[in-house]
C-alpha cells in the first residue's frame, strides 16, 4: 500500500456541522400553521395521457372554400376574351345580349368601385356588392376595376382577378369592358340573372 492510499484510509472525514435545534417559538408556529392539515391517503399520482392535439376545423374548412374559389369554373361555361377589352358570355345567353351591354345600352343601377384595394380586399367587396345587387334584383351594374396605370411596370392587377372571378359567379350572366364615358377598359358592365 503506497503512503497515499495508506493516509487516504486513516484521513478523517470532515466534521459535519451540527444542525440548529428548532427554538420552542419556531416549533409553536409550525404546530400551528399545521392545524387542520391531514395526511394524504394515497401518496401516487395518476398519469393520464396527454390530450390530443387541437384540430383546426375552422382553418380546414376555410382552406377548402379557398381552393373551391380558386378552381376556376371552366370559362368553357362561355366566351372569355381577355386582353384590352374584357368580354364574357354565359353559354345560353344570347349575343345580342352581349352586343347590347357592350354599347352600353342597360342602364346601369349600381356601380362598385375597387381603385386602391388589395386582391382579398376587392374580392370581398365584390362579392358582397354582387349578393347585395342580386337583393335588390338589379340586373345591370358597372365594377371599376382601373387600368393598372399605378401599377408597377402598369401592368393591371385587379382587372384580370376581376374578369376571374366574374367567369365564376354563377349569378353573372355576361360581362364587356365599358364605354369610354363610364371607364373605358378601366370598368366593366357586369349583366346579372334575374331573381325572383
Amino acid at each position: 500500500m503506497s503512503r497515499k492510499q495508506h493516509r487516504a484510509r486513516h484521513a478523517r472525514a470532515p466534521a459535519v456541522a451540527d444542525e440548529p435545534t428548532p427554538s420552542a417559538d419556531d416549533a409553536l408556529a409550525l404546530q400551528q400553521a399545521l392545524v387542520g392539515v391531514r395526511p394524504l391517503r394515497d401518496d401516487t399520482v395518476v398519469l393520464r395521457p396527454p390530450a390530443p392535439p387541437p384540430i383546426p376545423k375552422q382553418t380546414r374548412r376555410d382552406e377548402l372554400a379557398v381552393l373551391r374559389e380558386m378552381q376556376l369554373q371552366d370559362p368553357g361555361l362561355g366566351e372569355l376574351e381577355t386582353g384590352e377589352e374584357l368580354l364574357f358570355r354565359r353559354d345560353g345567353v344570347q349575343h345580342g345580349l352581349l352586343r347590347k351591354l357592350r354599347r352600353g345600352q342597360f342602364s346601369v343601377q349600381a356601380h362598385l368601385d375597387l381603385h386602391g384595394l388589395t386582391s382579398a380586399e376587392a374580392k370581398r367587396h365584390l362579392i358582397v356588392f354582387l349578393q347585395q345587387s342580386l337583393a335588390a334584383h338589379l340586373r345591370c351594374v358597372r365594377v371599376v376595376h382601373g387600368k393598372g396605370n399605378s401599377s408597377p411596370g402598369k401592368i393591371p392587377v385587379l382587372k384580370p382577378r376581376v374578369a376571374h372571378w366574374l367567369a365564376q359567379r354563377e349569378e353573372v350572366l355576361a360581362y364587356a369592358s365599358a364605354r369610354r364615358a363610364d371607364g373605358g377598359t378601366g370598368a366593366i358592365y357586369v349583366l346579372l340573372r334575374a331573381t325572383r
